[in-house]
């Protein structure tokens, strides 16, 4: 059973981990450090955390590259921690499969207010030999029929993290998710990138929020992978359609 209260930092300065695991201590969590990301992925697998932050810039092992081995084994949040001036690297980051990313020099109470925020949003659904559990891990009662979200044979279940195109389940991030489920919830209205951004945040939009340029590229990096998962072109798009300047809404019927 996972620790809802363990989190993982992998970082190769000795200051920055200490200073991370105090953060993620005051906040609750049982903390485990490791300074490469092979051992990283090794104590993911082996204390199965709720939350773990990555360093981009390791010896070896890069955080890009640990981040898509810590993918493929664990639902684990990641955050990744980036040099202020390297926004490439939030947005590789966020293609090798993190959640979110903070740039360093950090803010603690940031960091504490972006892992809550995460942690107020489902888990990603996983699929088991046995079947595919909810999102809390256990079977859905067979009698609750969830609710499916759908446009064109494009449909996602919200409560059981399940996406699908004619009946053939996507592998989507969990980000990706909230994004397709979002817009298909929405309709034929226009979504933002400011409001997509706060969303996945688990903030709630009020139409006055600034939109910072890292911000709207992390969107759009989240969207053109979820494009690609889709087999559609923006430019001729079966499913979303971009409104410039603005955001995205699902095409017309």
């Amino acid at each position: 059973m996972e620790d809802s209260r363990v989190a993982v930092v992998v970082e190769d300065e000795a200051d920055i981990r200490s200073l991370l695991a105090d953060v993620l201590e005051q906040a609750g969590f049982t903390v485990h450090t490791a300074e490469t990301g092979q051992a990283g992925i090794e104590l993911v697998r082996t204390v199965n955390p709720v939350v773990t932050t990555l360093d981009v810039n390791m010896p070896g092992m890069d955080g890009f590259e640990t981040a898509r081995r810590i993918r493929a084994v664990s639902t684990t949040y990641i955050v990744m921690l980036t040099a202020r001036t390297e926004e490439i690297d939030a947005l590789q980051g966020l293609e090798s499969g993190a959640d979110d990313y903070v740039t360093k020099p950090f803010r603690p109470r940031e960091l504490r207010a972006r892992i809550d925020a995460m942690l107020r949003r489902p888990r990603a659904h996983v699929a088991t030999a046995g079947g595919s559990p909810s999102a809390n891990g256990s079977a859905p009662a067979v009698d609750d029929e969830p609710e499916w979200l759908e446009h064109k044979g494009l449909r996602v279940c919200p409560e059981t993290r399940v996406a699908e195109i004619e009946q053939a389940e996507l592998e989507l991030t969990r980000s990706e998710f909230d994004i397709l489920a979002e817009l298909l919830s929405a309709g034929r209205r226009v979504v933002g990138k400011g409001e997509l951004a706060l969303m996945l945040r688990g903030e709630r939009y009020t139409g006055s929020e600034y939109l910072s340029d890292s911000d709207s590229r992390a969107i759009e990096v989240h969207m053109a992978n979820l494009r690609r998962k889709l087999g559609e072109s923006p430019q001729n798009p079966q499913w979303i359609e971009t409104v410039r300047g603005v955001g995205y809404r699902l095409t017309a019927r």
